[in-house]
C-alpha cells in the first residue's frame, strides 16, 4: 500500500513538473492585419478618352474621373520562438502594378517569407519581402501621402532571395542576395546583393538608412542604385522625411564592351503636421530626372508637389488631395492634344480601412 502511494505521489509530482515547464515553454502566436482602400481621381487636364491619357505617371493611381477599388489586403504573421513566417496576399489593381511581372492575375502574394533569429539580435530572412529601398511602401496605410512618389514607382517594389539583419544597439545592418529586382521567379539569372546601414539618434527621433541594390538585371547590362532616407521628429506634431536616390545603368556596346553609365535620379522632401490625433497634414515636393530615359518614365525633369489631409475616425482614414506636377518638356495632355502642356493639377480622394 505505501509502495502505491509513493509511486502515486512520483507520477502526481512528475505531472506537475511537467505541466510547470510547458507553461514557461514559448507559445505559438498569429496575428492576422489587413486593409481595404479605394480613390476617386480627376486630373484637371480633363483628357479626351480617345487619348487614352491619364497625365498620371507613378504606381496604382493611374485613372481619370473613376470610383476605383485599389486593393484588398491580409497579411499573415506566425512566429514560434526563434522561428517565424509571413503570408502577405493582396486582391486588385494596386496588386497587380506591385507584381507586374506576374501574369494575369490581380490576386498575388505581396510577401511570403520564412525567419530564423539564431541570436537575439541576428535574423535571417528566405522568400520575398517588400523592399528597403525607398521612403514610401507599398501599404496605404503606412504612407501619408496617397498617390506614390516617382522615386518608389520606378525604384524595386520587392526582393526575393536571403538576407540577415543584425542589430548593435543604435545601428543596424542588412546583406543579402535576391533575383533582379522584381522578380520572385529567375531561372539561370545572376543574383543581385541588396544592402542596408541605420543608425538611431537623439532618442530615436532620429533616423537614417543608407541602401543599396545592384546587378545584373540581363545579359548585357549593370545597375546599381544608391539610396538615402531620413526621418526626424521635430516635436509631437511635426516631423520631417527627406528621401534621395540615384540609379545608374550600364549597357554594352556592339562591340561587347561595357560604356558609360546613364542614371535616373530623384529627391524629395516631406513636411508632416498633425495638429489632433484625428487629423494630419503632409506636404511631399518631389524633382525627379529621367532625362537620359534610363527607365519607363516620361524623359524629362519633373517636380511634383503633392498636399494630402488625413482625416481619422477609428480604423478609417480619409485622404483628399492635390498634386501639381511641372515638367521640362510637354508630357501632360490637356483635353484632346496629346503631350502639349508642361504642367498640370490633379484630385484626389481616397479612403484606407485598416484591422
Amino acid at each position: 500500500m505505501l509502495r502505491k502511494f509513493i509511486f502515486s505521489a512520483a507520477a502526481v509530482a512528475a505531472f506537475t513538473c511537467v505541466k510547470a515547464q510547458d507553461s514557461t515553454a514559448p507559445k505559438p502566436t498569429l496575428a492576422v492585419s489587413g486593409y481595404v482602400d479605394a480613390y476617386y481621381r480627376f486630373n484637371l487636364g480633363n483628357p479626351k478618352k480617345e487619348t487614352e491619357a491619364t497625365n498620371n505617371f507613378t504606381s496604382f493611381t493611374n485613372s481619370q474621373n473613376s470610383f476605383e477599388l485599389n486593393m484588398a489586403s491580409v497579411k499573415l504573421e506566425h512566429s514560434f520562438g526563434k522561428v517565424g513566417a509571413v503570408a502577405d496576399l493582396g486582391f486588385g489593381k494596386r496588386a497587380e502594378e506591385f507584381s507586374y511581372n506576374d501574369e494575369n492575375t490581380n490576386f498575388i502574394i505581396k510577401q511570403a517569407y520564412l525567419t530564423y533569429s539564431p541570436a537575439a539580435n541576428v535574423k535571417l530572412t528566405a522568400g520575398s519581402w517588400a523592399t528597403h529601398v525607398g521612403y514610401e511602401l507599398v501599404d496605404p496605410i503606412l504612407n501619408r501621402n496617397y498617390s506614390m512618389s516617382y522615386m518608389f514607382s520606378y525604384g524595386p517594389f520587392f526582393h526575393t532571395g536571403v538576407k540577415a539583419d543584425v542589430s548593435l544597439g543604435k545601428s543596424a545592418f542588412m546583406l543579402g542576395f535576391a533575383n533582379p529586382t522584381d522578380l520572385k521567379s529567375a531561372d539561370f539569372s545572376r543574383k543581385f546583393m541588396i544592402a542596408q546601414y541605420s543608425l538611431s539618434a537623439i532618442d530615436d527621433k532620429l533616423k537614417m538608412y543608407v541602401n543599396y541594390q545592384g546587378g545584373k538585371p540581363g545579359e548585357g547590362a549593370k545597375m546599381n542604385q544608391f539610396d538615402l532616407t531620413v526621418s526626424a521628429a521635430v516635436s509631437s506634431k511635426f516631423s520631417m522625411g527627406y528621401n534621395g536616390t540615384v540609379q545608374s545603368v550600364k549597357t554594352k556596346d556592339p562591340e561587347g564592351k561595357f560604356g558609360d553609365s546613364n542614371s535616373w535620379w530623384g529627391s524629395a522632401v516631406y513636411l508632416n503636421l498633425d495638429p489632433t490625433e484625428a487629423f494630419g497634414l503632409t506636404l511631399r515636393s518631389e524633382y525627379f530626372s529621367n532625362k537620359k530615359a534610363v527607365v519607363g518614365a516620361p524623359e524629362a525633369g519633373i517636380f511634383a508637389n503633392t498636399l494630402s489631409a488625413n482625416f481619422r475616425v477609428g480604423p478609417l482614414t480619409f485622404i483628399p488631395e492635390l498634386r501639381i506636377e511641372n515638367a521640362s518638356t510637354a508630357i501632360y495632355t490637356k483635353g484632346a492634344d496629346i503631350a502639349s502642356k508642361k504642367s498640370t493639377a490633379s484630385a484626389l480622394v481616397a479612403a484606407v480601412y485598416k484591422f
